[in-house]
């Protein structure tokens, strides 16, 4: 089933992703300054001394899902490139944001922005880039459609991408928290992935249709995909492989990240574990040895399969609300084949 779930997906970005790519190749034009450069750097287009390159780009989800669901709602998903593009300059403006804080010195296999500018300079980059995709948001009634629901669109996205900025605020000040709670985490979660995976399903819908309960409709099946893929990123950075996802195992947990196995450890974690864990989780960062130590704990609660399950569980949810759309059956297989995709996905 995984394969067919990649496969769906792939031919997706076959679909979409050229266009997308040329709609951003626009909106970050050339300067003389050399500013706009370490954008393209951050986006794989540039080495360091902006010398053109061919580097791995991401996986661009959000511009799919975007324009996937303006397909599915029966829209022309070339109108909607501003808005898929707008998406991705927001989400990588969260990926220079995020290197920023969390300290990570590599992304996609090479050096970070901030890594090689320092910070300053990326913060900068990372506010351009926000500022260039309401830009581009905006460049949507170029497209045909009325002010007014560009307005609804570039409104929506700036409340989704607030409440992501949020999620971010969440997530940094729980890795100093004593106590988090699944329902805190799940709420962190929806603010920091969900809300821009909702966005993305949401605005295709609305520029198909132009009707708000049937966006909003659509945007729920992606809060809950949002869900199901963070839970995912969850699992694989405890569990999965360095190989694949480019992180060493542990690196979470030495981070103090609290993420959804961490959480589920504190919440059943016998009373002496959770002594050691206080202490543990008081230092700077986990070590070595007691990150392995916290594995075991996580493997002897059966973590990874409860993690897991709840990852499946928000897919399926995702599934029943997309079963009240009215989609056509070739379109139920393609979320299918996109629920899977979340919950199996290797990096």
């Amino acid at each position: 089933m995984l394969a067919t779930a990649e496969r769906e997906v792939a031919a997706l970005q076959r679909r979409y992703l050229a266009d997308v790519q040329l709609h951003l190749r626009d909106a970050i034009a050339d300067s003389e300054s050399g500013f706009f450069g370490l954008l393209r750097y951050h986006l794989g287009w540039e080495d360091a001394n902006g010398k053109p390159v061919s580097e791995s780009t991401g996986k661009a989800l959000r511009p799919v899902l975007c324009l996937a669901a303006c397909d599915l709602a029966g829209g022309d998903w070339q109108k909607a490139l501003p808005a898929a593009a707008a998406l991705e300059l927001v989400h990588n403006f969260s990926l220079i944001h995020d290197d920023i804080q969390d300290q990570d010195v590599t992304r996609r296999g090479r050096p970070t922005l901030w890594s090689i500018t320092g910070v300053a300079p990326a913060l900068a980059a990372g506010n351009a880039m926000r500022v260039i995709a309401d830009q581009v948001a905006a460049s949507l009634t170029s497209r045909g459609f009325t002010a007014e629901l560009v307005v609804q669109a570039c409104n929506e996205l700036t409340l989704r991408y607030l409440e992501m900025i949020e999620g971010q605020y969440l997530d940094v000040s729980f890795e100093q928290a004593d106590d988090v709670t699944t329902e805190q985490y799940v709420d962190m979660i929806g603010r920091k992935t969900g809300a821009l995976i909702e966005n993305a399903m949401y605005l295709g819908a609305l520029l198909a249709t132009g009707e708000q309960a049937k966006a909003q409709a659509f945007g729920g099946v992606g809060r809950a995909l949002g869900l199901a893929f963070q839970i995912r990123d969850d699992y694989l950075g405890v569990w999965g492989d360095p190989g694949s996802t480019g992180k060493p195992v542990g690196s979470d947990i030495q981070r103090k990240k609290k993420s959804l196995p961490v959480v589920y450890l504190f919440e059943h974690a016998t009373q002496a574990d959770r002594v050691w864990l206080d202490k543990a989780y008081a230092e700077a960062e986990v070590s070595g040895l007691n990150v392995e130590r916290v594995l075991g704990l996580l493997g002897d609660l059966g973590a990874s399969a409860y993690v897991q399950q709840q990852a499946e569980l928000h897919a399926q949810g995702a599934l029943a609300t997309a079963a009240g759309l009215g989609l056509s059956t070739e379109a139920r297989v393609l979320l299918n084949s996109m629920a899977e995709f979340f919950v199996t996905r290797d990096k």
